[in-house]
């Protein structure tokens, strides 16, 4: 691991954005809430922000974070068609949430994923990618639209 001890404890923030294209069709059933397994929305809310606190245990040479807060926002968009996820994570900390964010991002489209594989198994995740973090030493980057 990287050693950051040495570092301030300043405030970080790291905002990642994914989806999940669907038919639409399918995205009618997750909008509706009609999929067998449940709210698939809330299901992969939840997953997003439990994967995020955990990701040390996922990714090898994550520092274990004490994060401050986890949002996850998921948005059915028909002009997708699919559904819309975006992850900001926040901490007081020596390193950055960058990785937090990601993670939320991509276990919850696996999650919209695995709730609805039954009825479309073409579903496609495309596009995680950090759009904007802020704090610690390299300062702020925001991603090109």
């Amino acid at each position: 691991m990287v050693d950051v001890g040495g570092k301030p404890t300043t405030a970080r923030e790291a905002i990642a954005e994914g989806r999940v294209l669907m038919a639409p069709q399918t995205l009618d059933l997750v909008r509706r809430g009609d999929a067998k397994k449940g709210d698939v929305l809330g299901a992969a809310r939840i997953a997003g922000i439990m994967a995020a606190k955990r990701t040390h245990e996922l990714i090898p040479l994550c520092h274990p974070l004490q994060i401050s807060q986890v949002e996850v926002d998921l948005a059915a968009d028909p002009a997708l068609p699919g559904v819309a996820v975006r992850a900001r994570v926040r901490v007081a900390g020596r390193t950055g949430v960058e990785m937090e964010a990601l993670i939320a991002v991509a276990v919850a489209c696996l999650t919209i994923y695995d709730m609805v594989k039954a009825v479309e198994r073409g579903m496609r995740i495309e596009g995680i990618r950090l759009i904007e973090k802020r704090g610690g030493k390299s300062g702020h980057y925001r991603a090109k639209e």
